[in-house]
């Protein structure tokens, strides 16, 4: 039931951008029937289509211009995230994480976004953003916080401009586009970069959002993480659209159209959109097709609804494979490099396992911090309930 194919090996180079011309209105035929009175289209739409196939930058002449050392970043971030996936995978195989959603195979969309923004900007992920979260510079233990059930959140918001990570789907969205707006009216240079799969398009968060970033024109970009699936929902499902990159034409938006395991082609529109954001330009939707090589979670079989015959044709689109290569061919790295960076991978994980297999010392009283600024009755009430409990279980 193949649904969603790698980028096609043919193409020899990056697609370019369409430029139809706008479509003219009927001529009057003479009957007394004229279109109503002052109408006109808008804006034209054929700078906002996307591109007709996924952009991409690796295995094209145009590999050959990108930064060397983007292209090295880029890779040690892919191999970190790929070990990232894998530990906390088995840690909650042990019962140390309540649910894990993996992101194996879509490594590329997540670093790509992180190394785009600039320190002033903010991320807003998804909950299976967590590779983004920590390449972004947040603490890898306090990004798994949430998913362990200790915390809401786990990490500070602030200290790295990065949202909570969103279980609802698509509910970031909003907060993103609100928080560019805010910024721009402060004249703050500020850009907001909120993240969504494709299953998140199909929520009314996602409409209501996109609508409002392009009315006020909101420095924020909208990447769409296009994985395959909603869990078992296959895409043909959820929108019969060209692509979910179209969409934007709707809101009167520029759709971009990128091959997500591209990591390079992925950073490149990522950081093209946030400087039209930054400059005035307003919003920009992104669709990364990319392929979620593991289950939904660890809750999820997802031999019941995909054939392993399309999981195998992505795992040859790898990301860290398709970068590895680049760099061979450009002698930018050679064993002893990959060795080194496999190296530090295993580091992170060592650090993730001996931090998550301590049982964390929780108070329950700490329920209450960090909910409103100012305590409000009802919660102060609820406060003292809970205090009057756990001392009187202490004094059994």
């Amino acid at each position: 039931m193949a649904h969603l194919s790698p980028p096609s090996p043919a193409a020899a180079g990056p697609a370019k951008r369409s430029a139809r011309p706008a479509a003219k209105p009927p001529e009057s035929s003479g009957s007394g029937h004229t279109p109503p009175p002052g109408w006109h289209a808008r804006i034209d739409p054929a700078p906002l289509l996307p591109e007709p196939e996924p952009y991409r930058l690796l295995g094209t002449p145009a590999a050959r211009d990108l930064d060397p050392a983007l292209l090295c970043r880029l890779y040690e971030e892919l191999v970190r995230g790929r070990r990232y996936n894998r530990q906390a995978t088995a840690l909650t195989q042990q019962g140390r994480l309540a649910v894990y959603p993996s992101s194996t195979g879509q490594e590329a969309c997540q670093v790509a976004a992180a190394l785009a923004l600039r320190p002033q900007d903010w991320l807003f992920p998804s909950y299976r953003d967590t590779l983004a979260v920590v390449a972004r510079g947040v603490d890898p233990v306090e990004a798994l916080t949430l998913l362990r059930g200790d915390w809401h959140t786990g990490y500070d918001p602030r200290a790295r401009h990065v949202a909570p990570l969103c279980t609802p789907l698509a509910t970031q969205l909003p907060h993103a586009v609100g928080l560019a707006h805010a910024a721009r009216l402060a004249g703050d240079d500020t850009v907001a970069l909120a993240m969504v799969g494709d299953g998140g398009t199909s929520e009314g968060d996602f409409h209501e959002a996109l609508n409002f970033a392009a009315v006020w024109r909101a420095p924020v970009v909208f990447l769409i993480q296009n994985n395959g699936f909603a869990i078992s929902v296959p895409l043909e499902k959820q929108t019969a659209a060209p692509s979910l990159a179209h969409k934007a034409v709707g809101y009167g938006m520029p759709g971009r159209l990128v091959d997500g395991n591209d990591a390079p082609a992925v950073h490149q529109v990522l950081t093209e959109a946030i400087e039209r954001a930054r400059t005035g330009g307003g919003p920009t939707l992104v669709e990364a097709v990319t392929y979620r090589i593991d289950a939904h979670t660890n809750a999820d079989d997802a031999t019941r609804y995909r054939e392993a015959a399309e999981v195998e044709a992505w795992r040859a689109h790898d990301p860290i494979d398709l970068l590895e290569r680049e760099l061979r061919d450009r002698n930018l790295i050679d064993d002893a490099r990959t060795k080194a960076v496999a190296d530090g991978a295993e580091e992170l994980a060592a650090r993730l396992r001996e931090e998550m297999n301590a049982d964390p010392v929780l108070d329950p009283m700490e329920l209450f911090d960090h909910v409103y600024a100012d305590q409000t009755a009802q919660l102060r009430e609820q406060a003292a309930q809970l205090r009057a409990e756990l001392d009187a279980e202490e004094d059994r």
